[in-house]
């Protein structure tokens, strides 16, 4: 029996708390139900519409998903797709 693998798509943010005045940067990832990141994609302003999986946010002033250490998931975010 094989199991279905299912995707998902996270909108990233990395922000900066500290100097409000820099701009967040959104990044649009596609990962595996292991969490294995599948499609790494930078956008060029926030998205408009609803039709995220889950959003992820990163407020330390970083400007590369790599050099993060952690990520905080924002429940009930606007972007985020109405559960079902």
């Amino acid at each position: 029996m094989t199991m279905k693998r299912t995707q998902r798509k996270i909108l990233v943010i990395l922000s900066n708390r500290l100097n409000r005045l820099q701009k967040p940067r959104y990044l649009e990832v596609d990962c595996d139900d292991q969490g294995n990141i599948l499609n790494e994609q930078r956008l060029r302003g926030q998205p408009r519409q609803p039709g995220y999986d889950e959003v992820w946010e990163n407020d330390d002033g970083k400007t590369e998903m790599s050099s993060c250490n952690s990520f905080k998931r924002k429940y009930r975010h606007p972007l985020e797709k109405p559960k079902k």
